[in-house]
């Protein structure tokens, strides 16, 4: 059973339940009110017949009907004396010798019963006659039920119709109700489906409702979910892609070289250098792709200690100046004495990474600044260079992996770069519960900064695996 079809049952059902637990109140509360009604008019005509009756010469029970008293036409009047039985009846129930109501004794107290007298049913009220304290006879006075039977059975009919009616009604508009709501659930189904037959991660579902309504949230959650497999799917492409193109130059040269070697029958000396170099190019490229592997995961040990910032960038600065030479000027900025709490190898990682990268592209002649500070309960390093800058169209891709701008920073002669570097570091200061931002500007030179949270003492580390 479809969606729609539960929902329009299960509505149906719930109006149909209210409606017959309303009509069942009113049923009893019109029956009650009629009943009572009756038993109103009978105890004002008893009370009227009591009043009339008197003793006659012999001492038995008579009636004296005075004209004002008048009797409804669906009124029935019996008086029974005690020991000699009927004594008085309306012309209507002349010929009735039965009590309206059973009287196998007198009763005591005035009573109402609903009775059935042939095929008539009757509300009778007994009413006890006594004189001092001796029960004398009783005065049964009943009335037909006919309206009030026929008013039940029109009330249940009307009942019956209004319930049938509201239920087919409130069908039909829960019906059309869940049909508008559900359609956009079937065209977002219809489009999913087509998504997937044709491998096509760049359509996304159209939606013209509410987008705060649930449908319009559910809707906006897949489009964003397609929106991230595009590019994770993308990335993933351009990622096998990359390793490919990284791949192929190293292992032609080894393999040009394994030629030449099978060739001259011989061990060549630059040949060999040759291969060995581009197997630890390819170890190195392996090496860093496991360790973005298990940083992205977040299975990268840390060994949580108090670093003192200060001290690592000056052994950073001393280590790069070298790979500089005369070429780039390294140059150390404002510093100031900062702790925080992180893997020290893997910080002294991201700095290397950074100013090496910096010194990289910056041109001969250029020059390579490194300062250290506090903002609030941050620390702030900055790398910064004055190399051709990164276009503002690469800037939201220079973290990703194997990626580089290569209008503008192109690769160095030494084939040592891989394009791993920036996302190494942007995952490990993640990890750090720091972040990494980058500033650019064209022919100027780039500012990479790197926020980490303050410590205050050993007691604030602690391991994370």
């Amino acid at each position: 059973m479809s969606l729609r079809a539960r929902l329009t049952l299960l509505y149906t059902s719930l109006v149909g339940g209210i409606l017959l637990l309303f009509g069942i109140v009113i049923y009893q509360l019109v029956s009650i009110n009629l009943v009572d009604q009756i038993d109103e008019l009978l105890a004002r005509t008893a009370s009227d017949l009591v009043d009339s009756m008197r003793l006659n010469a012999v001492g038995e029970l008579d009636m004296d009907l005075s004209p004002d008293l008048e009797l409804a036409t669906n009124v029935y009047v019996q008086l029974w004396e005690r020991n000699t039985g009927l004594r008085f009846a309306s012309a209507s129930i002349s010929h009735l010798r039965e009590p309206l109501a059973p009287l196998d004794r007198l009763p005591a107290e005035p009573v109402y019963r609903t009775t059935n007298v042939g095929e008539t049913s009757l509300r009778v009220l007994s009413v006890p006659l006594s004189l001092g304290n001796r029960l004398i006879g009783a005065l049964q006075v009943g009335a037909s039920l006919a309206i009030v039977e026929a008013t039940q059975r029109t009330l249940l009919t009307v009942l019956i119709i209004g319930a049938l009616v509201s239920m087919g009604l409130a069908a039909l508009a829960v019906s059309l109700t869940t049909y508008q709501a559900l359609a956009s659930l079937e065209r977002a189904t219809s489009v999913a489906l087509q998504i997937t037959r044709a491998d096509d991660l760049s359509r996304r579902i159209p939606y013209q409702g509410p987008q705060k309504d649930e449908i319009g949230q559910l809707i906006q959650a897949f489009n964003q979910t397609l929106s991230r497999l595009e590019n994770l799917f993308n990335t993933q492409r351009r990622f096998v892609a990359d390793v490919g193109h990284e791949l192929r130059t190293p292992l032609t040269v080894i393999k040009g070289n394994a030629s030449l070697l099978r060739r001259m029958g011989c061990a060549d000396e630059e040949s060999l250098g040759s291969i060995e170099s581009e197997v630890d190019r390819l170890t190195r490229m392996i090496g860093d792709l496991l360790l973005l592997a298990r940083v992205e995961a977040g299975k990268m040990p840390l060994d949580n200690r108090i670093v003192e910032m200060d001290t690592l960038v000056l052994e950073v600065l001393q280590q790069t100046r070298v790979l500089a030479q005369d070429r780039v000027r390294v140059q150390l900025g404002d510093i100031d004495q900062v702790l925080v709490c992180g893997d020290r190898d893997q910080l002294k990682q991201v700095m290397l990474n950074l100013v090496e990268n910096a010194i990289k592209y910056t041109p001969a002649g250029g020059e390579v600044r490194v300062e250290l500070g506090k903002t609030d309960d941050m620390a702030r390093i900055t790398v910064s260079d004055t190399g051709p800058g990164i276009p503002p169209e690469d800037l939201p891709h220079i973290f990703e992996r194997f990626y580089r701008a290569e209008k503008s920073r192109t690769r160095t002669s030494d084939g040592k770069g891989f394009g791993l570097g920036l996302s190494i570091a942007y995952w490990i200061i993640r990890h750090h519960g720091g972040q990494i931002d980058v500033d650019s500007e064209k022919d100027k030179g780039t500012t990479f900064c790197v926020w980490l949270p303050l410590a205050e003492g050993e007691g604030d580390c602690q391991s994370e695996l």
